[in-house]
């Protein structure tokens, strides 16, 4: 069977070269040799990383490996990193700002019922921006500890009746009763 990624051709040829390896990551060696065997001859496009940094313009063709990731650890400061994430997102096709969610279509929840996006506020939010939004954790653990730990600087600097302050009490933090 032939692999369907340059990532499955590196990792089964990885396999079939090295006992070692093929014990670490759970797969026979002889299948890494099968793949290995069925991917003779065969070409993969660029994908991934590479083809990451060729379109934000750090990738040069015919400089060595080392090279390359030399000319990309050199754009550490902040205002080139932020350069590249632009170039990298600059092709998606949302507006500055999000998507476009409203309570009258059912996708928020007004704030005096708890303020947040509904289950279909979060289907459209996931769609449009490639995120994986997850329903609140109001019962406890870890994601409601963080949300509470981030939010509660905004939620005391928040009006009594905010969409923050609402957020506070619908996830159950401690002390936003």
């Amino acid at each position: 069977m032939p692999s369907k990624s340059k990532a499955q051709h590196n990792l089964m040829e990885a396999v079939a070269h090295s006992p070692k390896f093929a014990k670490k990551v759970g797969i026979p060696q002889t299948v890494g040799k099968d793949f290995a065997a069925a991917d003779k001859g065969k070409k993969f496009k660029d994908g991934g990383v590479v083809q990451s940094l060729k379109k934000a313009g750090f990738y040069e063709e015919g400089k060595s490996k080392p090279e390359r990731l030399k000319i990309v650890s050199q754009a550490t400061t902040k205002p080139e990193r932020l350069k590249i994430v632009e170039k990298l997102y600059s092709d998606k096709k949302m507006k500055k700002g999000g998507p476009s969610l409203a309570i009258g279509r059912g996708e928020k929840l007004p704030a005096d019922k708890g303020a947040g996006l509904t289950a279909k506020g979060r289907e459209k939010y996931n769609r449009e921006t490639g995120s994986n939004l997850k329903a609140p954790q109001p019962q406890g653990g870890p994601r409601r500890d963080s949300f509470c730990a981030r939010m509660e600087p905004v939620a005391e600097k928040s009006d009594k009746g905010s969409r923050a302050r609402a957020s506070m009490r619908r996830w159950n933090c401690p002390g936003w009763d």
